[in-house]
């Protein structure tokens, strides 16, 4: 679509800027305090190469420093409430978070190593006193690498891509040292800590590679919380706060995302996917989830799916876009065939067509205007879009014209004999038929309503309890007293044939008299019905009796009603 009849204004495109990242590795924010928003990249650099962390203002590089490994994810948080509130921005490398204010580091946070395989640590030992020599020790630790379910540490996996001439260097330079098991952390994402304002302070939540989710604390960077998942996980969404209640959905490497509660060590839910997951994005309550079956799925919090969308071509990027001064929130996808759309449920609301394949995407206020949508391209290309103030989006804005399942024929069957025979009676004799039909509903109705006089007038359900509390404990243990009152409601018929049954706890009580039947109850009298309960435990402990009333011949009882023991007091005493 032409600039006129579109909703965006081409504020920039720079096919050669060099930028090569995904969505998880942009984020937006004033990081001087200054009013003026900056988009902070995590570069991998071509080819993955050479990573950065550059800071963009407009469409220039700001300030680019070198990263020690491949970026997984930026997030800009609020570290205290201490002004300036200016957010620090966290980058996640290798196994490592990176903390910066002011564009400076400030901190880094390490995950904690893991234990290592007790088998390679004894190898490595040996090595150490000379008791085996390198070619030994390569062919072992093979050996451990096919079966063992602890993998190798570095060290073991970097001695063996050794040439044999190198093994005698490497095993001299590192027996000394200890060997460690570093995990690196696969995604990352901020969680409000415990208030939901927008200024407010943040925790950071990260993924690792051991298929662990951690919550860090956003001063100390100390663990607060941490959760265990039957994958690795690769996307993260969040909502709530961490103090008060949270619901945290991860999408991992085995096809299913995992939904989590704040007090949950393990999942609570899990909605298992039919093929991977490429995105995950919370629009309001929907988890919209992207698959490499090209379709865009919404689910639930519990996990029951909503609904599907179909894409015309393989899905590389997702992520949130929301228009605050509409309410807006809808969910953008980055396709292959060089589209971008933007769906609001299953509903179109907007296609742009780039010169390129999107592979990151990125929505929100950037220098000083609010709603700016930032992609990066397959080629290394930035595209900066403003959305214009003017513009609303529509549902079925994307495409014009029929839905193209209106262009599709029903598979009507033909007609049969019996069809036309039966259409040609109803033609002919519809007066009739419809008559009958009346008569018949009439008929019904009288019936019902002469059975529901009947059972007012003769009191078919006429038992009922006489005062508040039906079943009434006398005694302080271990024998009780129960005792229940019943009535006859009716007006002038007696009733005959019912019987009293208690359900309890045989390991706790003992009742002579569980089940009996009732007398014949005159109309308008209350009934006492007694019988006597023997506490057998010795522990204090009560439990509940209920008592049903039934007639004979018939399993459903005509009334119930319980009570709470109360605990006995002479065995307590003893």
């Amino acid at each position: 679509s032409n600039e006129a009849s579109s909703k965006w204004l081409d504020a920039h495109y720079d096919p050669m800027a060099n930028i090569h990242t995904f969505s998880t590795c942009l984020a937006l924010a004033d990081l001087h305090g200054d009013g003026e928003y900056k988009l902070v990249v995590g570069d991998l650099g071509p080819g993955g190469q050479h990573p950065r962390l550059k800071v963009l203002k407009g469409p220039t590089v700001m300030t680019e420093s070198p990263l020690p490994a491949l970026p997984a994810a930026a997030a800009t948080f609020l570290m205290e409430q201490h002004e300036p509130r200016t957010p620090a921005l966290a980058l996640a490398s290798g196994p490592c978070v990176y903390v910066y204010k002011n564009l400076r580091p400030y901190f880094k946070f390490s995950l904690p190593p893991l234990p290592p395989n007790p088998l390679e640590q004894d190898l490595w030992n040996q090595a150490k006193e000379d008791r085996i020599d390198p070619l030994t020790l390569k062919e072992m630790l093979e050996g451990i690498r096919e079966k063992a379910e602890v993998p190798l540490s570095v060290q073991s996996l970097r001695f063996l891509q050794l040439e044999l001439s190198e093994m005698e260097a490497f095993v001299s330079q590192h027996k000394s040292k200890s060997i460690k098991r570093q995990t690196v952390i696969t995604t990352m994402t901020t969680l409000k800590k415990n208030l939901a304002d927008e200024d407010a302070v943040s925790c950071l939540v990260v993924g690792t590679e051991s298929k662990e989710l951690l919550v860090l604390d956003p001063e100390a960077f100390t663990i607060l919380a941490k959760m265990s998942l039957p994958s690795v996980p690769v996307f993260l969404d969040v909502s709530g706060q961490f103090d008060v209640e949270f619901r945290l959905a991860a999408a991992c490497r085995n096809g299913n995302i995992y939904i989590l509660r704040r007090d949950s060590k393990r999942p609570k839910y899990c909605i298992e996917l039919s093929a991977q997951p490429v995105g995950l994005v919370r629009v309001h309550k929907v988890l919209v989830v992207g698959s490499t079956q090209d379709s865009l799925h919404g689910f639930t919090h519990k996990g029951k799916k909503l609904w599907t969308v179909q894409m015309p071509a393989a899905i590389l990027t997702m992520n949130l876009l929301e228009q605050r001064s509409r309410g807006l929130q809808a969910v953008m996808a980055g396709l292959a065939n060089g589209e971008v759309r933007i769906y609001h449920d299953k509903a179109l609301l907007n296609v742009i067509r780039t010169p390129d394949a999107v592979t990151s995407l990125c929505f929100g206020r950037y220098g000083r205007e609010d709603n700016t949508l930032i992609m990066t391209t397959r080629g290394g290309g930035l595209i900066i879009k403003i959305l214009k103030r003017t513009a609303v989006f529509v549902e079925g804005g994307g495409e014009a014209g029929p839905p193209p399942a209106q262009a599709m024929k029903l598979n009507v069957p033909r007609k049969t004999r019996l069809y036309v025979d039966q259409t040609l009676r109803e033609r002919e004799a519809g007066t009739a038929m419809h008559r009958t039909f009346q008569t018949d509903l009439y008929l019904l109705r009288l019936r019902a309503a002469r059975a529901y006089v009947q059972a007012l007038e003769s009191s078919l359900n006429p038992v009922s309890v006489t005062a508040r509390e039906p079943l009434r404990v006398q005694g302080l243990g271990p024998t009780f007293k129960l005792t229940l009152h019943l009535q006859n409601t009716s007006a002038a018929r007696p009733i005959l044939g019912l019987l009293i049954c208690f359900l309890y706890n045989e390991v706790l009580y003992a009742l002579p008299r569980a089940f009996f039947k009732v007398p014949l109850l005159v109309p308008g009298l209350s009934y006492p019905l007694e019988t006597f309960v023997e506490s057998l435990s010795d522990k204090g402990i009560s439990d509940i009796i209920k008592v049903l009333v039934l007639r004979e011949g018939q399993s459903a009882p005509l009334l119930s009603a319980h009570i709470n023991m109360p605990v006995s007091e002479g065995l307590a005493a003893a």
